[in-house]
């Protein structure tokens, strides 16, 4: 601890124990939007599987991938990440090697990432693998587990998981309930690795960023540059403050977001946001981003259920709308549903963007404009629009979901910046090339903050931009140039 704490006394931070909320790291000055308070590589990682999108033991790329020719698991994209994995991948081929064929194919991400762990450790202790202040094992046991708060369902499949972890290593001094109680530690505390358009990757474990707490109002960000784990500051924050980060999609009302963080990560908020709970202000956001549209289509007011249950009264203008009719469009509505995720798993796409369009347009009869549901259900159209290169389809509901993202995330959040990215590249395609600076600039104005300046995306995105403002300024000398001609043809004439 003494050496953890040395180590982030140079970054200018400090861990402490709070009541309630156990380890955290506190700020020792002040941090300014964009500044990286804390960056760390995994301890360890691995990338996802899919068959059709394999990706780099090394650096997650997916281009001119080979298989390890042992093992038959593992690919690299070249000497170099095969060599730097070399170490630890030399023992977990041997592991892996040792399985048939089919039992090999089966073995998860979460498999291997722990089975990388114990021969991480294997290696550490053996002073094959250096550890440093901020990378070693001791930092993964002091990690949290809530394993006594896990239900017995969730134990047996992590017991089951120790078992398959066991078969690959076959050590006769492994500890069953051990590995299970960093199953436990996994759930709680690894990250989902993601690119710079926030596209998962992989997961990755990061012993001193998983002690930065959650917040559904979150002053920093984590982004990966790689597999490197980035957190930048998205506000001011003052010297010993908190370090905080949101674990979960924000974008919901507070019971929504209080269930995701009780299912995944076993406790209760308290952030600011969160112990407004049942106020007045709090039930209006509730009914707007899940609730009803009001009957008045020109309204745009929320619903609240009216005192003798019977139906639902706008809180705007005091039209009724009956509970009924309500219940029969969202039955409608989530059977539809139920029928999409069929047709797409089945790689029907003309079938599921069908289904889709009538779920939109039931849900906007049902819903607020600013509803969660009816956002998401405009992203899957979007994607499915941009797949079948339908462009100027893909922007109108591209512009559709701004006005939510605005809404439901806070001014420098990654995901508004990524919209506002998706709506200048469209635009830009389209011909629109004042929208398009329009939108690229904000993206940027997000964007850096978020992700930093140097990075290969954000590059490429200032680059667009910068050639965007180009062509805008060739097509308006162009204007300019043919104005001039004509006036003097004019004159001449």
């Amino acid at each position: 601890m003494e050496e953890l704490q040395s180590a982030l006394k140079e970054r200018d931070l400090i861990v402490c124990t709070l009541p309630e909320k156990g380890r955290c790291l506190l700020t020792t000055r002040d941090f300014y939007p964009g500044e990286v308070i804390i960056s760390q590589e995994p301890y360890v990682c691995v990338p996802n599987k899919s068959s059709g999108n394999r990706r780099c033991d090394g650096c997650f790329t997916s281009s001119n991938l080979r298989k390890c020719s042992a093992c038959h698991v593992v690919w690299y994209c070249g000497s170099t990440c095969q060599k730097l994995d070399w170490k630890l991948h030399r023992l977990e081929c041997q592991a892996l090697s040792r399985l048939d064929m089919d039992k090999r194919k089966s073995v998860t991400p979460s498999i291997r990432l722990m089975v990388k762990l114990y021969l991480r450790r294997k290696l550490e202790s053996e002073k094959v693998i250096p550890t440093t202040a901020t990378n070693n094992y001791n930092l993964v046991e002091a990690l949290v587990s809530h394993i006594s708060d896990i239900d017995e369902k969730q134990l047996v499949l992590y017991a089951q998981m120790a078992s398959l972890v066991n078969l690959i290593l076959q050590w006769p001094e492994i500890n069953m309930k051990e590995i299970a109680e960093n199953f436990s530690k996994f759930a709680c505390n690894a990250h989902t690795i993601c690119d710079g358009e926030l596209r998962p990757l992989g997961t990755g474990l990061y012993p001193v960023i998983s002690i930065i707490n959650h917040s559904c109002l979150p002053n920093s960000v984590l982004v990966f540059e790689g597999r490197l784990a980035v957190v930048r500051a998205v506000q001011h924050i003052t010297q010993g403050a908190e370090v905080l980060i949101s674990y979960i999609d924000t974008a919901g009302s507070t019971m929504t977001r209080q269930k995701a963080l009780t299912e995944q990560y076993l406790f209760t908020c308290t952030c600011p946001r969160c112990i407004k709970a049942g106020q007045s202000d709090d039930i209006q956001e509730s009914a707007i981003l899940e609730g009803y549209q009001c009957k008045d289509y020109q309204c745009n007011g929320f619903l609240l259920r009216s005192s003798d249950g019977k139906g639902f009264i706008c809180q705007r203008c005091g039209v009724v709308r009956d509970k009924e009719e309500i219940r029969k469009i969202a039955s409608e509505v989530k059977s539809m549903l139920d029928t999409v995720l069929m047709s797409s798993s089945a790689g029907n796409h003309q079938e599921t963007f069908f289904m889709y369009q009538k779920i939109e347009t039931l849900q906007r009869k049902l819903c607020h404009p600013f509803s969660i549901s009816l956002m998401q259900t405009c992203e899957k159209l979007l994607e499915i629009l941009m797949e079948q290169q339908n462009w100027r389809e893909a922007l109108a509901y591209c512009r559709l979901t701004i006005p939510v993202y605005q809404r439901v995330y806070p001014g420098f959040h990654p995901l508004l910046g990524l919209q506002y990215y998706t709506c200048g590249k469209l635009e830009w395609f389209l011909g629109d090339t004042d929208g398009a600076i329009e939108s690229l600039t904000r993206a940027v104005d997000i964007l850096k903050i978020t992700h930093g300046t140097n990075t290969p995306f954000i590059k490429d995105l200032l680059l667009k931009l910068e050639e965007a403002r180009a062509e805008a300024s060739y097509k308006l000398s162009s204007k300019d140039e043919y104005q001039g001609l004509s006036y003097t043809s004019l004159r001449h004439s």
